[in-house]
């Protein structure tokens, strides 16, 4: 596996999850907030760090969308590359979406972002498993490249 292929297919990934969530909640009102949860964490961390975080709300959000661009990015790229990646991206998103919806709370980002509604719940798990299955599908299609 080429693991400029993978971390291309990572970014793909990334960049559709991004796109796709915050396209969707301008529109819906139930749809899960990531960004806020972004925010968020920044906030907290540089907190802990002893820095204060930026009060400018489009700044943070704008450093929340970055992080998880990355974040994902580099998530993402273990899908790789060839036939498998089918499984492994659906294991990998589905992973990302549960984790998205049962760990803000206790990590203490609070849980209504990502939990709110049964609706908003469904909408976290697919959002990442569709970033892991672009991801696999790039992966496919870069490895038919070899």
């Amino acid at each position: 596996m080429n693991i400029l292929k993978a971390v291309a297919s990572g970014v793909a990934g990334a960049c559709v999850i991004t796109l796709v969530h915050e396209t969707v909640r301008r529109f819906e009102p139930s749809a899960p907030r990531m960004d806020l949860l972004g925010m968020r964490a920044i906030a907290k961390t540089m907190k802990k760090a002893g820095e204060e975080p930026p009060a400018d709300y489009e700044k943070l959000h704008s450093w929340a969308m970055v992080g998880d661009i990355i974040s994902n990015s580099l998530y993402y790229s273990l899908v790789g590359t060839g036939a498998s990646a089918w499984w492994r991206g659906a294991l990998l998103g589905g992973a990302a979406g549960a984790g998205a919806v049962l760990l803000p709370g206790p990590l203490g980002l609070g849980e209504k972002p990502s939990n709110r509604t049964s609706e908003t719940q469904a909408m976290t798990v697919g959002l990442y498993l569709l970033g892991g299955l672009v991801a696999a599908s790039i992966g496919c299609l870069l490895a038919d490249d070899e």
